[in-house]
This record gives structure tokens, C-alpha cells and sequence, in this order.
């Protein structure tokens, strides 16, 4: 399998490209606008086609690269079933599994940070039969978990999506074993999260021990130690997530 990481420092957000070589597919997660010609001057210098553009959730706090990426590469776009964007896509069900040829990546819905949000287990099938490696998107970071703000409208209060992420962490990615490597969607310097490590990669296990926002003895601890001292909104918010729904350019709305 092929993996790279790439991180944007700007917005300290990091997205990744992987894939199988054997069968000459490659798909990016959470792309960035910015680093749209580099994922595809990487993925030619292999060789590849990148196939398949998958967001962990609707973004709203960088725009989105993935409307130009599949327009300039033909790929698939996956998002979150109940994603609510306006463009062609597929929308990924609850462990539903993408084959990239030896490569997959199974779906887990972990809402909380968004509702519409997932993890995305990655296999190495000519490594192994179990999960290398999961991309968390803004679930679990290292050092914190996202904030249950950006996305709560409606019914959907900061509350009720803290409590959210509390079921979609110990139900969902805390019962993934300990060896497990955690890519995250953001590190030090992103407002998705407070006291994030600056080494954007971790283990399930490492955080599991060390992360502070997993060691609350119950969901009204963990509820309450996440809606507490949360900064400020990203600038530019509303037309970021405008956006990444209508996969048009943010000038079109700023």
C-alpha cells in the first residue's frame, strides 16, 4: 500500500493519499484546496490514477479541494450518508467498504464533531487480513477530541453532540486495538481542537493512555470538559460551509 500525509501548515490540516499500486488505484481524503496539484504531481509520479476523493465530513473550517480534484481526475467523490452537499456523489453507509484493488477502507460512522461524520479503517490486504491504520478525520485527535460545535443547529445542540462523539469514541474507535495507528484531520495550530499534539500521527493505544479528553470517568465528565473554554469559530465559517455543500468556490459566497 501506498500512504503519504500531507500537511498544510496554513490551516494545520493534514489529509492523505494511499492506494494500491498493484491495481493502479489511489484515493485522497479530506483533500485541501491548496494541495490539490500536489496530490495529483504525487499520484503521477507513481504512476497512479487517483480513482476515489472521500471527505470524513463536510468541512467548516477549509475549503474543500475535493470538487476540483474530481473534476480535473475523474474520481468517485464518498461522503458521509446525510452529508447534505449538492453535488454528485456516493454516499457511504455505516461499514460500508471501498475497495482501492489490496487497499480498503471500511466507513465508521462517528458523528459528534459533525453529524454526518465518519472514521475511515484502512486494511493493507497484502500486509494483513486486520486494520493497519484509521484516518479519524475531526473524531479523535491527538491530544483532544474535536469540538461538537461547528455543526450543531437545530435539535442538534452542543450538547447533544458532545454526547454524540462520547458514543461514537468508546462505542466505535476506542474499541479498535491498541496497535492501531490514528491519522487525524488537523494537529497543533487548528481550532478544531484544544492542546493538539504537533506530531499529526498517533496510535489508538497512545491515546487510549495519554489523550486528556479520553480519561473522564463518564459521558457528563467528558460532556462537560468539551463544552468548556471553546475557541472561537473559524473565520469566514458560514461561507467556508457553503462552500464545501455546493462544491463551489468560497469567492462566490464571501
Amino acid at each position: 500500500m501506498y500512504f503519504r500525509q500531507l500537511l498544510n501548515d496554513e490551516t494545520a490540516c493534514a489529509s492523505y493519499l494511499l492506494g494500491c499500486k498493484t491495481y493502479r488505484q489511489f484515493a485522497v481524503v479530506d483533500p485541501h484546496v491548496d494541495l490539490v496539484d500536489r496530490y495529483i504531481a504525487l499520484a503521477e509520479g507513481q504512476g497512479m490514477p487517483i480513482v476515489a476523493v472521500f471527505e470524513t465530513h463536510v468541512q467548516a473550517d477549509h475549503v474543500s479541494g475535493l470538487p476540483e480534484l474530481v473534476a480535473r481526475t475523474g474520481a468517485t467523490a464518498y461522503l458521509p450518508e446525510g452529508a447534505g452537499v449538492d453535488f454528485e456523489h456516493h454516499a457511504l453507509g455505516d461499514r460500508e467498504v471501498v475497495k482501492l484493488g489490496n487497499t480498503e477502507l471500511q466507513a465508521i460512522a462517528t458523528p459528534g464533531h459533525a453529524l454526518a461524520h465518519h472514521a475511515y479503517l484502512v486494511t493493507d490486504r497484502t500486509r494483513a487480513q486486520e486494520p493497519w491504520l484509521v484516518l479519524s478525520g475531526d473524531a479523535l485527535l491527538a491530544g483532544d477530541a474535536g469540538r461538537p460545535d461547528l455543526h450543531a443547529s437545530g435539535e442538534e445542540t452542543v450538547d447533544s453532540m458532545a454526547r454524540a462523539l462520547y458514543r461514537s469514541l468508546t462505542d466505535r474507535l476506542l474499541t479498535l486495538p491498541d496497535h492501531v495507528l490514528l491519522y487525524p484531520a488537523h494537529y497543533s495550530g487548528s481550532v478544531c481542537g484544544r492542546g493538539l499534539s504537533a506530531n499529526p500521527a498517533t496510535t489508538i493505544g497512545f491515546e487510549r493512555r495519554h489523550n486528556p479528553a479520553l480519561q473522564h470517568d463518564s459521558e457528563d465528565a467528558f460532556v462537560q470538559a468539551l463544552t468548556s473554554d471553546i475557541p472561537p469559530a473559524p473565520e469566514q465559517q458560514a461561507a467556508i460551509l457553503k462552500a464545501n455543500r455546493s462544491g463551489s468556490p468560497i469567492a462566490k459566497f464571501s
